[in-house]
């Protein structure tokens, strides 16, 4: 059997000051994912929908926004305005994930939740139905830059086993400390879309290394 997964460079670890070079670099992705930080749910600030709004007119790419957000039923509809066409939240970050869930597809995004290192996967059995992605987060959120956790891959394949048991369409995300030298153990786990920042961003040529993680997987 192929095994093939989505890459998705992550613009945190993209140039910020030549961000519409830096979009034009990666059109041959799948995804941009967006890391939206607010310095409470996660030690780190980054952009709010003003930016995300302003990088819709240069990239033809879906935008899958990630909300390291406390509150984050407050920020939906500004966040779907503002081009964001796949939207995942934090577990432990809303009182009531259900209701968001169903605020997000209301506003006609997709529809995911993210799971800390930590987060137990048994937390999100019963909400299987409204899931479009699941996000497995490899690394504690925050920062770009971290190393795999190793622990991570039986995360994944556990997460891969849950979605076939719930005859899920569910895409299953992983982020974190992905690299060309463990995309595949990353893959065969179960993943279907590859996020990654530094091992591309962080390359003299985007494009490349976006081709070469194709390649590979």
């Amino acid at each position: 059997m192929i095994i093939t997964a989505k890459i998705a460079p992550s613009l945190l670890a993209a140039d910020f000051s030549q961000l519409r070079e830096q979009l034009q670099q990666i059109e041959n992705a799948d995804y941009l994912h967006l890391d939206v930080m607010d310095g409470s749910y996660v030690p780190n600030m980054t952009f709010g929908p003003v930016v995300i709004e302003d990088l819709r007119d240069f990239s033809e790419l879906p935008f899958d926004t990630h909300l390291m957000i406390e509150n984050p039923e407050d920020f939906i509809e500004d966040f779907a305005e503002a081009g964001s066409d796949i939207i995942t939240f934090h577990e432990e970050a809303a009182l009531h994930s259900h209701r968001v869930l169903q605020q997000i597809k209301n506003e006609g995004c997709r529809a995911g939740i993210s799971l800390n290192p930590h987060t137990p996967l048994a937390n999100i059995k019963y909400l299987m139905p409204e899931l479009d992605m699941i996000l497995i987060m490899s690394v504690n959120p925050g920062f770009g830059g971290q190393s795999f956790i190793p622990v991570m891959r039986e995360k994944i394949s556990a997460a891969r086993d849950m979605i076939e048991r719930h005859n899920s369409s569910a895409e299953l995300a992983v982020d974190g400390g992905i690299k060309l030298d463990n995309v595949d153990e990353i893959v065969d786990a179960g993943a279907d879309v590859i996020v990654a920042g530094s091992a591309i961003f962080g390359k003299e040529n985007p494009a490349e290394a976006v081709s070469r993680f194709k390649n590979r997987v």
